[in-house]
């Protein structure tokens, strides 16, 4: 897996229908984004294209078949490190001191991050 590999919005949409699919071609590809999104074809391949040179898509012929290479938990990683990294200067603990500071958590959201954090220790 490619430790550098950052997606944006738009090929998050794209990996969300091969995650979701295992595979599809190109043309059906297009057709949902087109209907979910309102992408054009030419928008759709050009992600496409920018998705397979990334290294996140493999590209199978007959038909411009796509499949995931990453899975979305290596993404999901990756994408949370940068976060981290970027916003909270790598620190874990800054990151959830502060987001637990503005918001409210129920009871049980309490006592699941409490069972988390045992089975982490």
């Amino acid at each position: 897996m490619n430790k550098e590999l950052r997606l944006h919005e738009g090929e998050l949409n794209v990996m969300e229908l091969l995650w979701s699919n295992k595979v599809l071609a190109a043309k059906d590809i297009s057709k949902i984004i087109k209907e979910y999104i309102g992408w054009e074809k030419n928008t759709t391949y050009t992600v496409i294209k920018r998705l397979i040179d990334k290294g996140a898509i493999s590209r199978e012929d007959p038909g411009f078949l796509c499949r995931a290479k990453v899975t979305k938990k290596e993404v999901q990683e990756i994408e949370t490190k940068a976060l981290l990294s970027k916003m909270y200067n790598g620190s874990l603990t800054n990151f959830i001191t502060e987001y637990l500071s503005n918001c409210k958590l129920t009871t049980e959201q309490v006592i699941e991050m409490q069972r988390v954090l045992n089975h982490q220790l």
